[in-house]
């Protein structure tokens, strides 16, 4: 199996929106509309990335950052292609790109019942930061 690693346009969206769709433990909401996510995109060039088995959409991550620190979105990988370390490569890859800009940390977000999730951030070296509690507020309804 060859997996080939690029960066996502927003072209990849239809075929990224499913696989989200598809994988459980991601939620989503109007901020991943196409519109919405064309413009991540375009705030956050080269850092989100795809991977691809011949012109099968196998893995994806939304990569980004707010000049201080960086943050990993919606990572996912099709069940037939994990343990495969297709997901590790997308992460590798945003982190290096991450660096090359200057960004010395990164953040997740992981539902608290995605078990399988947080097996795999842990695995990767991910610390948990139970000292943080996560506030947010809805500003356009």
């Amino acid at each position: 199996m060859s997996i080939e690693r690029r960066q996502m346009t927003i072209a990849d969206y239809e075929d990224v929106f499913a696989l989200w769709e598809a994988s459980e433990g991601i939620g989503l909401s109007n901020a991943d509309s196409k519109e919405n996510i064309a413009r991540y995109l375009k705030r956050n060039p080269g850092l989100s990335f795809t991977a691809w088995e011949k012109n099968k959409l196998v893995g994806a991550v939304l990569c980004g950052h707010d000049g201080r620190r960086g943050y990993l979105h919606h990572l996912a990988v099709h069940k037939s292609y994990r343990h495969q370390g297709i997901g590790s490569a997308l992460v590798e890859q945003c982190l290096h790109a991450l660096e090359d800009i200057g960004i010395q940390k990164c953040h997740i977000f992981v539902y608290q019942d995605n078990h399988n999730a947080i097996a795999f951030w842990e695995k990767e070296g991910w610390i948990r930061r139970v000292e943080l509690i996560l506030l947010s507020k809805q500003i356009i309804k």
